[in-house]
Parts: structure tokens; sequence; C-alpha cells
């Protein structure tokens, strides 16, 4: 039964996942780009909310309405003033900027909130659980986090395939001259791709900080969890993302039930299997664009 119940909290935490690496996979599909500070936006929007916890004693739930706007601001005027002309110069320059940004993100933090790690106070809401069977319950907080994950798939999905704004996104990915030729601003169409994927980044990174610790130095290894995760769906692909989370979150915890310290080591196994197996990942038809 401990494995069943490991499975069970293993697809919970790959809502965390799927959550995590949404705005990842939707940067990938739209414009083809591996943010690589992805993951320091992540605990930025952590601290940010616990700034906003400490100063107004805000549950972290409510910062969302703070931070995440902020987040898509940010993302939207980081593509439209760094982004735009770093990718004129070759696919490599996106690279290491967004690089650079997550060094100096880091560093900032670090010397802004010290090493040391914080979590996010949630109150009751990080004790309390529902009961599946007798042997096996939930937490409120990671089933929480699973639905969030799932409406944030189900909601790109929807606006990509069922908005204009969301047709215009994809069909200015599919070919960007043509889009130029029937009057779409390709470049405002991909900042406000940024700005949706940053402000996904930070509902993540909030939850992130109520589930765990976080330290300025976190970003690699949430970067780490969220490249894992769009890789075994599929580059671009928003389903294989949701299922590309729940088969690294069930990987993880099969591991940990096994042995305690083999969750994250049978996790990258997986990973490595997937993409010497199937290095388009599990669904690679189901692209953005």
């Amino acid at each position: 039964m401990n494995l069943v119940n490991a499975v069970v909290q293993g697809v919970l935490l790959g809502g965390l996942y799927a959550l995590l690496a949404a705005g990842l996979s939707l940067i990938f599909g739209v414009m083809r780009l591996v943010n690589l500070a992805h993951g320091a936006f992540a605990v930025t929007a952590a601290y940010g909310s616990l700034t906003l916890v400490q100063h107004l004693g805000w549950h972290p739930l409510m910062t969302l309405a703070v931070v995440v706007p902020v987040f898509a601001a940010a993302g939207f005027g980081l593509q439209r003033g760094v982004l735009t002309r770093a990718a004129t110069r070759g696919p490599l320059t996106p690279l290491l900027v967004t690089f650079g940004l997550a060094v100096i993100v880091e560093s900032l933090l670090l010397t802004g909130f010290s090493a040391d790690s914080r979590t996010l106070p949630t109150g009751q809401l990080s004790v309390a659980s529902v009961r599946l069977t007798g042997t096996v319950s939930v937490g409120v907080l990671p089933l929480l986090t699973f639905a969030v994950g799932v409406v944030a798939v189900l909601g790109l999905q929807w606006f990509l395939f069922r908005t204009p704004a969301g047709r215009l996104m994809r069909a200015t990915s599919d070919d960007r001259e043509a889009a130029r030729i029937v009057g779409a601003d390709d470049r405002r169409v991909f900042a406000t791709a940024t700005a949706i994927a940053l402000g996904l980044v930070a509902v993540a990174g909030v939850f992130i900080g109520m589930r765990g610790t976080f330290a300025p130095s976190s970003g690699a290894g949430v970067l780490l969890f969220a490249f894992e995760t769009v890789v075994i769906g599929g580059l671009g692909s928003l389903w294989g993302t949701l299922a590309g989370g729940v088969l690294l979150g069930v990987a993880q915890l099969l591991g940990a039930a096994i042995d305690p310290a083999a969750g994250v080591l049978a996790g990258h196994v997986v990973f490595l299997v997937v993409l010497a197996v199937r290095p388009e990942g599990l669904f690679p038809k189901a692209v953005i664009a």
C-alpha cells in the first residue's frame, strides 16, 4: 500500500511540475527559446511572496494578486527590451542572455535575502488532508497545487486554440513573415507570450514556496525539474508537459519509497531513458504551433 500512496503523491507532485514547466513549454513552443532564467524567476516570485507575507501579513495565496501581474509585466518588458534584440543576433545569444539573467537574479537574491533557506507559511493549509482510503490520504495543499497545474494547462490549451489572440500567437510562431504581411505585430505577440509565461512562473514559484523550502541557489534545481518535464512530454507540447510532470513526480516518489535517497535520482533515470528511447518526447506531435 506504500507504493499506492507513493503513486498518488507522485501524481500530485506532477501537477506542481506541470505548473512549473507550462511557462517554459509555452516560450519554447511559440518562440523556440529555452529560458535558462526560468528557475531563477520562479524563486524570485517565492521571495516576492515572502516579502508581502512578512510586511503585510497576507496569506501566500493572496500574494498571487500582486506577484503574478508584476511578473507578467516584467515578462512583457523583458521580451520587448532584451530578448527581441537578442534573437536578431542568432539562436545562441538568447540562451546566453537568459543564463546571464539567471546569474544576476541569483546574486541579487543572495545579497538581499542571504543564503538561508526559507518557506512560505500556510497555516492550517499545510496540515489539512483528505482521506481516500483507510491507508491513503492526500494533503489539501498538494491537491490544490495539482488542480492549479491542470487548470493552467487547460487554460493555455483553450487560449491558444480557441481565442483569436491564441491563434494569432500560433500563426506568428509558425510563419513570422506571413503574420507580418497580414498586419500582425510579431514583437507584441511574442511579448504577450512571455508575459503569460512569467505569470505562470510566478504562480509556480509561490506554490513551490508553500510546499517546501527555497533559497537563492534553488533556481538551478527548479530549472532542471522544469526542463526534464518538458523534454519527457515533448518540447512545446502542453498535454505532454502535464504527462511529463506526472511521470517525473511518480518516478521520484516511487524511488523514494524504495530508497529515501534515490527519489530525485529515479526521476533523472526516467528522464534519461525517455531521452534515449524517444528523444522527441512522449507527445512530439502535440505541439503548440
